[in-house]
């Protein structure tokens, strides 16, 4: 481990061998040990120890302790704590950009993004604690008020991925806190350092403040515990992030106890190209679309919808583009590709290029994994591209890495669209054209059946200030800004009656 890492480690008061389990500043763990290993370059940054069921109960108990005090506290107040930690945030933008870095392979220009993103949802929370409005309307019965207002929930479990590895949780936890719940976080077993230097800063917040213990916590671990989370009814509401698979199993048991859960799954993004595009925006667009967090990002394109009267001409001027990328060390800001996660991924990667060459893709740029000095991690691998048809099987996969297909159509823009939503995935959509007809095409209700349709920008890159997420296979939830803050509440109906009668509603008689 290099003294860099350590250097990083110290300044952000994580142990080299850490407890992995905390109810605030208070940290402790009994579990087996999890390895938090550099894909950058295979170096082991730290060892954690993982919960066990009974770290799970403290854990719990604590939380619910917790809420009982914290949900009294006036919104504005709560959004005093998140103010503190945005600022916190700040104060350790690069250094936890960096370990982001490291331990997820991102590179260094995405990481200190993520921690922006933290310190932007946290913005956004604390003007949200003095709006979080509910709705007034007419009553029906003379002299009576009708309003509706919003209640905290309780505990708020979050199940966070690998590829955003502090965002997602801010995005949840500080939407959470603001609406005067807890939260209970269940990160990446990939990446725990990420998550526990979170935890120190808002620890330090909590005890700075006076607060208890409980109203934030950590569990890492294994799959176990996002099972332990999803089949507890102390949970009122799971934020679920990753796979679709993962998604399913986390809905099944939380509606098996008719929980909440919002979830954020897979994503099949395409990019639509007309004729009317501007090339050189649309080429920065999908190079970045493609490559960016190595393929590995919910929202990363993996389909380029291109018209056949320009194909030829966007597939030479992206396949020269991919020449000019280069591959390497993320923390090393000429290098524009890091590695993938972990070898599994690497495995999938390659099972995937056997897979599009067997179904007869044509390979625009050959992939294959990279080897030799300043690879040694072997999670570095080339981003490709491949021609395919349009009822291509693997484009109809989320293959969770920098592999990029093209596919042509032909005729109006409504063809383009229905080959983009003919994927089970609708998370993001794009079109480049300046064609006010298509773009108003694509946007409307018989256009793009995903959560997020974009005009002149790529899938890749969504503000805080709008709600994030899909329709069909990857999920349904909203995340982040707008109103997403009303699924970390529950929504309560009030009728009051000023009058000395008992009217009731629909003209019902009913005398003694």
């Amino acid at each position: 481990m290099s003294e860099s890492i350590q250097s990083l480690l110290k300044k952000l008061d994580i142990d080299k061998n850490q407890s992995g389990c905390s109810t605030g500043a208070n940290w402790f763990a009994k579990g087996t040990i999890i390895e938090s290993k550099s894909p950058v370059d295979g170096s082991i940054l730290g060892t954690v120890q993982a919960a066990t069921f009974e770290d799970y109960e403290k854990v719990l108990q604590t939380a619910e302790e917790a809420f009982i005090s914290f949900r009294r506290m006036p919104a504005p107040l709560r959004g005093e704590l998140v103010r503190q930690f945005g600022n916190a945030l700040r104060g350790k933008k690069e250094l936890l950009g960096q370990l982001v870095s490291w331990e997820m392979g991102k590179s260094l220009q995405e990481g200190l993004g993520e921690v922006q993103e933290m310190i932007d949802i946290c913005d956004f929370a604390v003007g949200l604690s003095r709006q979080l409005q509910g709705t007034t309307m007419h009553s029906e019965r003379p002299n009576h008020r009708m309003y509706e207002q919003y209640h905290p929930l309780g505990i708020v479990g979050i199940i966070s991925a690998f590829n955003f590895p502090v965002a997602v949780w801010a995005w949840n936890t500080a939407l959470a806190w603001i609406c005067g719940d807890v939260t209970v976080w269940k990160p990446s077993e990939k990446t725990p350092l990420c998550s526990i230097a979170c935890q120190k800063i808002i620890g330090a917040i909590l005890k700075e403040n006076n607060l208890p213990e409980g109203i934030s916590c950590l569990l890492n671990g294994e799959a176990e515990v996002g099972q332990w989370l999803s089949e507890d009814r102390r949970v009122p509401l799971i934020s679920a992030t990753g796979s679709t698979r993962m998604g399913k199993i986390v809905a099944q048991k939380v509606g098996a106890r008719l929980g909440k859960s919002l979830l954020e799954l897979g994503g099949n993004n395409a990019l639509i190209i007309t004729p009317h595009a501007d090339l050189k925006t649309t080429l920065l667009a999908a190079v970045f679309g493609a490559v960016g967090t190595a393929g590995q990002r919910c929202t990363s394109t993996r389909r380029l919808i291109i018209h056949e009267s320009i194909f030829a001409e966007v597939q030479d001027k992206i396949k020269n583009a991919y020449k000019q990328l280069r591959i390497g060390n993320p923390l090393k800001t000429e290098n524009h590709v890091g590695p993938l996660i972990d070898k599994d991924s690497v495995a999938q990667y390659n099972q995937a290029l056997k897979e599009i060459t067997a179904e007869g893709g044509e390979w625009i740029v050959e992939g294959g994994v990279l080897s030799g000095s300043g690879y040694e991690s072997a999670c570095y691998v080339k981003p490709a591209i491949a021609k395919v048809k349009v009822d291509s099987e693997m484009a109809q996969k989320e293959t969770f890495a920098p592999i990029l297909y093209l596919m042509e159509y032909s005729g109006s823009i409504e063809n383009a669209i229905e080959l983009q939503n003919d994927v089970k995935q609708g998370l993001s959509s794009a079109v480049m054209t300046h064609s006010l007809q298509e773009a108003e095409t694509f946007l409307s209700h018989w256009g793009s059946d995903c959560g997020i349709a974009n005009v002149n920008i790529g899938t890749s890159g969504a503000e805080i200030g709008g709600a994030f997420g899909g329709e069909k296979d990857t999920g349904g939830g909203r995340e982040s800004g707008s109103d997403a803050w009303k699924v970390y509440m529950r929504r309560q109906t009030n009728t009051i009656n000023y009058s000395d009668d008992l009217p009731l509603a629909q003209g019902i008689k009913f005398d003694l």
